[in-house]
């Protein structure tokens, strides 16, 4: 799962807490995952969830999360010092591949302006928010660290910080077909340092 990918780059950054910001219906599933094997592994999350969704699946999630004791904020502190002091890490999930980076509709557009400002490292899942999935731009937030999933989406090739791929599962066909060249993972490794 997404969740034991994104445990190693949480154990490389060694937070105390984390403030995760998921977004839209594309994004929450793969934030709790996360935000569950980070409580597992006695990390100490907090979930910034501003519209709950009425799909089972993330209601699961939610309900594990709450189960887990895991709190939930409905709104993000928009003091930029609050959340650079009560927060070592920010995991970024907030805008996904469907989301029209250019039309990011509130709240999401002032989350991603006091994300902007924020002092703390930041780990985006997949595309840093804000950033156009086939453009090698960077007009949105700017993270340390990228955890691609399946493979590098092409924003990636601006990207300067520490970049991993979480892609073992992709079956070879579908490699094949879009002419894809990943790297071999180690072991039984989940993920890799690109």
């Amino acid at each position: 799962s997404c969740g034991w990918v994104c445990v190693p780059l949480l154990l490389c950054t060694r937070p105390e807490t984390e403030l995760p910001a998921p977004g839209p219906e594309a994004e929450p599933e793969r934030l709790q995952a996360c935000k569950l094997h980070a409580k597992a592994a006695e990390y100490e999350p907090t979930i910034f969830y501003p519209k709950r969704s009425q799909h089972s699946l993330y209601q699961d999630f939610t309900m594990q999360c709450e189960k887990m004791d895991i709190p939930f904020l409905s709104y993000l502190p928009t003091e930029v010092q609050l959340i650079n002091d009560a927060y070592n890490l920010v995991i970024d999930a907030i805008l996904g591949l469907d989301a029209d980076h250019l039309d990011s509709k509130e709240p999401y557009s002032s989350i991603l302006v006091t994300l902007k400002q924020v002092k703390i490292p930041i780990a985006s899942v997949d595309v840093p928010s804000g950033w156009d999935p086939e453009e090698a731009r960077t007009d949105g937030i700017n993270p340390e660290v990228l955890v691609s999933l399946t493979a590098p989406k092409k924003c990636a090739a601006s990207f300067s910080g520490k970049h991993f791929l979480a892609g073992r599962f992709l079956p070879y066909d579908i490699q094949k077909k879009y002419e894809l060249n990943l790297p071999e993972f180690p072991g039984t490794d989940c993920m890799i340092e690109l």
